[in-house]
């Protein structure tokens, strides 16, 4: 039973960022599952959320009208696009879920990281200028 991160690698800066969160052993589709990252000497900070609706949350300003979240349910993946991609994006991506299954996304990033019962492995990103 396991997350999986995949579409990482290197972006050029202006491009687009395409990342996809599968899981192996149970279904995504049953769990609110949000997508995080992490700078070097940085804290992991939520990106966005996507519930079990298809109602989606957004926690980082700087990524406000540059990023999508959707659920692929043919591909039983959480995606997450990041357009415009600047060197700032630049991070180890996680993604994750909220427990209990169908518990929807909170509406604070604090309040997120306390309801996160299992992570992917991270999938490193690099931004070139």
């Amino acid at each position: 039973v396991r997350l999986v991160e995949s579409g990482g690698g290197l972006v050029q800066a202006g491009g687009s960022l395409r990342l996809a969160c599968a899981a192996e052993g149970f279904n995504l589709d049953d769990y609110a599952t949000g997508w995080f990252r992490q700078k070097p000497g940085k804290e992991r900070e939520a990106v966005s959320c996507m519930s079990t609706t298809d109602f989606s949350t957004e926690y980082v300003d700087s990524v406000k009208g540059r990023v999508t979240i959707s659920r692929d349910y043919a591909k039983k993946t959480v995606n997450l696009n990041i357009e415009n991609v600047k060197p700032e994006d630049a991070a180890v991506y996680y993604c994750a879920t909220v427990m209990p299954r169908g518990r929807p996304c909170p509406s604070q990033e604090s309040q997120l990281l306390q309801v996160i019962g299992r992570w992917g492995q991270g999938i490193q990103v690099t931004v070139s200028s």
